[in-house]
């Protein structure tokens, strides 16, 4: 591989606590150097990252590559083209494939197919249950053994309380967090958004909150029967982050997260029967974004994470009531997190790429999420002043669906480095 040195950026690493201008030197896919003046040698490309942020390469613990079976929608290769336009080092991805990820050998093949053909590193993360119908546990062991960092039936919510109990014996005893997408399907049965005012208005019907504060609650007390690492994905309702932060001052080994989306929009922000705004969980109140954004503040939340969920125009431009749930969003988080959380003053900028870099590492155990000499060279650079709009017809992704087309953001990605190789950066 060839040199690469950054020069002249403000490098912020939350592991080591540093934040400074410095250089880093880079050579076969390694950081050998962080330091002042830095000079180049030989053949080595230098780029000038004057005014810019340096940070440790981010991580998505929480994507959809569709592949195998619906590559139709995304897959592994334009998934992780559009993860490294949005400044993501690394992803994982949810099992709800085609065959559904639930043996070690679909984990093998969505490994095999990432080293190929994905610009980013990706880490599958496997299903609880066999085909994720929520009844027989999948084989855990030997997707373990073949290199999943996680357990989730993400998109299916694991209702049977036993199942899930097992699934957490099992998983601490390999080692394993698991992951639950925390719905209530008796209490969401037939809804298509937020149950409030604003579904009334609109005629559609209603997915209550406490449809994912039930599950929240059931699986808080299961984590502490078992000790098992529970993490909630996607969390929205005010409740449920009450509850998370509850059990993190019980000393429970309880994690959450939170979607760009969750703490930016609410319901009465979706524009009428637009498709683009249907996502699980939906849209919430007014009053359980205020909740989530204290979560981010107060530690109940620990990551921030996409859901990106791509679909093809021709599921998701439909009624509303038919259309698929689920919105992209690889390449609008960092900005949108720029936009709601660090230029409103709620976190700092330090505490945002913590919640990109070593909180999700230390849900997962990935060995990423840090900048150190002899580390490998994963490193997001963007600027907290760019001023840019999202195009959509410009996405890397293979799907359109983002409720964000046309949006403004001040602070945005400039470019990605994975394993010492710049995979995407800023057109000038």
């Amino acid at each position: 591989m060839s040199s690469l040195l950054i020069k002249n950026g403000r490098v912020m690493d939350p592991a080591s606590k540093l934040d400074t201008i410095t250089d880093i030197a880079i050579s076969d896919g390694k950081i050998v150097a962080i330091d002042k003046g830095i000079e180049s040698f030989g053949d080595t490309e230098v780029f000038d990252a004057s005014g810019r942020i340096v940070a440790p390469g981010f991580i998505d613990m929480h994507v959809h590559l569709r592949e195998p079976g619906f590559e139709h929608s995304e897959t592994i290769e334009t998934g992780g083209r559009a993860a490294a336009a949005g400044g993501f080092t690394s992803v994982c991805c949810m099992p709800n494939t085609n065959p559904v990820n639930d043996s070690a050998v679909v984990t093998t093949y969505i490994i095999e197919r990432a080293r190929r053909a994905s610009p980013v590193h990706v880490f599958p993360i496997g299903a609880i249950t066999k085909g994720s119908a929520g009844e027989e546990l999948a084989s855990i062991g030997a997707m373990k053994q073949a290199g999943i960092v996680a357990i989730s039936d993400d998109g299916r919510p694991v209702m049977n309380a036993r199942v899930m109990r097992r699934a957490m014996e099992s998983a601490r005893a390999f080692g394993l967090p698991v992951i639950n997408h925390c719905e209530d399907l008796n209490l969401s049965a037939g809804g298509d958004m937020h149950e409030g005012f604003e579904s009334i208005k609109l005629g559609l019907r209603g997915i209550p909150a406490c449809s994912e504060d039930v599950m929240v609650a059931r699986d808080i007390l299961l984590a502490e029967v078992t000790g098992a690492r529970y993490h909630v994905a996607h969390i929205s309702a005010r409740h449920s982050v009450e509850m998370v932060k509850f059990a993190k001052m019980r000393g429970l080994p309880v994690t959450s997260e939170v979607c760009p989306h969750h703490f930016t929009l609410c319901d009465s922000d979706i524009a009428p029967y637009d498709s683009n705004f249907k996502m699980k969980p939906p849209l919430r109140s007014c009053f359980d974004v205020a909740a989530v954004t204290e979560g981010l503040v107060n530690g109940a939340i620990d990551v921030i994470a996409t859901d990106h969920a791509p679909h093809p125009g021709s599921e998701k431009m439909q009624e509303f009531e038919r259309c698929p749930f689920g919105i992209t969003g690889l390449e609008t988080a960092i900005g949108l997190s720029l936009e709601q959380l660090v230029h409103t003053g709620r976190i700092s900028l330090m505490r945002m790429i913590e919640m990109y870099t070593i909180e999700p590492n230390r849900v997962l155990n990935l060995g990423k999420g840090r900048l150190e000499v002899g580390g490998a060279a994963d490193i997001t650079i963007f600027d907290t002043g760019r001023e840019w709009a999202f195009d959509l017809n410009k996405s890397q992704s293979k799907s359109r669906n983002s409720p964000f087309d046309g949006r403004v953001f001040k602070g945005g990605q400039i470019a990605t480095i994975v394993t010492g190789r710049i995979v995407w950066r800023l057109e000038s």
